[in-house]
């Protein structure tokens, strides 16, 4: 799938479009060994070797891998305000990996790093129907029908959010937990879904892409996935060929 230079660039967290726009002028970027300079160039990162500064960005060794991020940590390459970033999880991983997807600063459970902007673009578009499965605490269970309200969608910041799936896993006297599965990922969306109906989330953990599962990992432990894994992440045939990956 061919998409423009600056947003591949962008999403193997170089910077914002803009400033990735800026490198691309500055004839920082090659693609094949070809200095880019002009805006609109599109490729397939999964086809051509991109490189910044000389540096490989894309079609080096691919890494895959999915973590159980504990709170605390927030999910980007560098933070202006000096908290800890995901990767200072990852010290053995020398290659720059970026996530597919956020979580925020309280907010845990699986995620997903690579380095492979073709699969990042898979997941995170609407298109292929990737699923995410979260797992929320809030502290007295809401009324039915304002779940079903979720289940249908509600408007938020404008934009009317897709259908949920929402199912009650425990309740106690000031500890409901509830299992929601979304169809997209808006920043910081299942909060706002929540305290939109009164009921502010208290804890929210990821535990799935797809069917692709946390299993055993403990909070801030990692492992690579196989070619299997992967293909659990999509309900439907995996849309790309994986290459060097062992089942």
């Amino acid at each position: 799938m061919e998409e423009r230079l600056q947003k591949i660039l962008a999403r193997a967290g170089l910077g914002s479009r803009r400033k990735c726009e800026e490198f691309i002028k500055a004839g920082r970027v090659a693609v094949n060994s070809r200095t880019i300079t002009t805006m609109g160039v599109k490729v397939d990162a999964g086809q051509v070797t991109i490189a910044f500064d000389g540096q490989p960005v894309c079609g080096e060794e691919k890494i895959y891998l999915l973590l159980n991020k504990p709170t605390g940590y927030v999910t980007t390459l560098s933070d202006p305000q000096g908290r800890p970033i995901v990767t200072d999880l990852l010290p053995e991983i020398k290659k720059r990996i970026f996530p597919v997807g956020r979580l925020d600063l309280n907010s845990e459970g699986a995620l997903l790093l690579t380095n492979d902007g073709r699969l990042t673009n898979y997941i995170l578009h609407p298109r292929y129907n990737v699923t995410k499965t979260y797992e929320i605490t809030v502290r007295k269970a809401p009324a039915p029908g304002k779940l079903h309200q979720l289940e249908q969608g509600i408007h938020l910041d404008g934009v009317q959010t897709l259908p949920a799936k929402i199912r009650l896993i425990s309740r106690k006297k000031e500890k409901v937990r509830l299992e929601i599965i979304l169809h997209e990922g808006k920043k910081r969306q299942i909060r706002k879904m929540f305290s939109a109906i009164g009921h502010p989330v208290k804890r929210l953990k990821r535990t799935a892409y797809g069917g692709l599962t946390l299993g055993n990992l403990q909070p801030m432990q990692y492992r690579f996935l196989t070619g299997k894994d992967i293909k659990n992440i999509f309900s439907e045939k995996i849309p790309f060929t994986i290459k060097n990956i062992p089942d």
